[in-house]
């Protein structure tokens, strides 16, 4: 959420970002509903002391023997007005919570120019695509010819955008996931987190999916809703705190699963593991400073990049542009590694800083030291450390051998209980 100070005082800074993000401008809505709610809370406040000032008068009135039925007919119908007028100040308050809820972040000066992921820029690329001595497959087929992945049997079960894995392919899926928290554990100073992955309103509310992308998640029939992401919990972990700033950076980390409805993928990616309704993911979220959240983002993308370095896997860096950002990121670096088996990048991390935009909706501040009575609020980032379907899928077919095998990074080995080859049963 963005400080409505800011928009009241400098309108075309929304209206510019909003534009840089191909969205229509919206301060001058903001303004008008804020300038009559301000209205109301006046009118009230005079009305009140105007309603004070009658009371007194009455008393003094009927003291000295006169008639106060006038001031007493004054005083009613001021209640009643205020009421009514209380009443409207409410509503026109919840109208502009809900306005600015729906409003997204201001992207940072730095970030490109540009509507969609065309205009995104290529900030590096590290390692080579392997040179195959025969045609690379993509993972679903890998999977299905290994006998140990079956879409089949997760659409006998749940139904399209479901997989099942099996054998040695269920414990690579397992050895990724733990591979990633020890190394951002023990390594990149992160705390593991086991959180709920159900959740009620006020925290999708607080990390920006609700009230705008509702349709984006799965809701139980008792109000809790599925986590589109781990970020959820671990940034609602500090959700109406006071941190002292001696204690930031805070920085948590979890394996959770993830469920998405894809409501807006209709048509894509609707073979295999790389767009499904329920994954596995490793999050990262740092909780900071403003004056920190910066390098903080530069320190996370290099957690994340480490992953892929680790594994021995190509990929490249993006700056996404303004139009391709999400709603709550004001910059966000794209993690895309190579897929031979697709002949092209895909992502499988974005590290976004969300500046004090998610700070502000959870009321998460921090004392600043040598400021015992002031609070801010922290700026909070997320990250995916990464995605661990997409990685699989990555394994599977950048390690994939001629005879339909695909070898076991040395970095997972540890972890696969003696297995280095994934082969078909004989």
């Amino acid at each position: 959420m963005l400080d409505i100070r800011l928009i009241r005082e400098n309108p075309e800074v929304l209206d510019r970002a909003l534009a840089r993000r191909g969205k229509p401008a919206m301060a001058e809505a903001v303004i008008a509903l804020d300038r009559d709610r301000r209205q109301m809370q006046t009118s009230c406040q005079e009305m009140q002391a105007r309603r004070n000032e009658a009371s007194k008068q009455i008393g003094a009135v009927k003291k000295s023997g006169g008639d106060a039925q006038a001031l007493m007919d004054e005083v009613t119908a001021l209640k009643t007005k205020m009421a009514e007028l209380e009443e409207a100040e409410k509503q026109a308050a919840a109208d502009l919570e809900l306005l600015l809820l729906g409003i997204p972040n201001i992207p940072a000066d730095d970030v490109p120019e540009g509507l969609d992921e065309d205009a995104n820029v290529e900030l590096t690329r590290i390692g080579h695509p392997r040179a195959f001595d025969f045609p690379p497959i993509e993972h679903d087929a890998i999977g299905e010819n290994l006998g140990m992945m079956s879409f089949d049997d997760g659409a006998k079960l749940s139904g399209a955008r479901f997989v099942v894995l099996k054998g040695p392919m269920a414990r690579l899926e397992r050895a990724l996931g733990q591979f990633m928290l020890d190394l951002h554990t023990t390594e990149h100073g992160y705390e593991e987190i086991s959180p709920p992955v159900l959740v009620r309103d006020n925290a999708v509310r607080g990390t920006g999916q609700l009230p705008k992308f509702a349709e984006d998640l799965f809701r139980t029939e008792n109000g809790f809703w599925l986590i589109p992401t781990a970020e959820v919990p671990l940034t609602n972990l500090v959700a109406d705190t006071i941190l002292e700033e001696k204690a930031l950076p805070k920085r948590f980390t979890a394996l959770t699963a993830c469920f998405r409805s894809e409501a807006g993928a209709a048509g894509k990616d609707t073979r295999g593991m790389i767009r499904q309704h329920q994954f596995y993911k490793v999050e990262m979220v740092s909780i900071t400073t403003p004056e920190a959240s910066d390098d903080e983002q530069v320190r996370m993308l290099g957690c994340a990049e480490e992953v892929l370095r680790r594994l021995e896997l190509p990929y490249r860096v993006m700056g996404l542009c303004a139009g391709d950002m999400g709603a709550t990121a004001a910059r966000t670096f794209d993690i895309e590694v190579w897929l031979p088996g697709q002949n092209r990048y895909r992502e499988i991390s974005s590290c976004s800083t969300c500046g004090d935009y998610q700070g502000r909706r959870m009321g998460a501040r921090y004392r600043p030291v040598g400021e015992p009575k002031g609070t801010r609020f922290v700026h909070t980032l997320n990250g995916s450390g990464v995605a661990v379907g997409r990685c699989l899928v990555a394994v599977l077919e950048n390690y994939q051998q001629a005879d339909g095998s695909v070898v076991i990074p040395d970095a997972l080995r540890p972890y696969m209980g003696g297995i280095s080859v994934l082969k078909r049963p004989s």
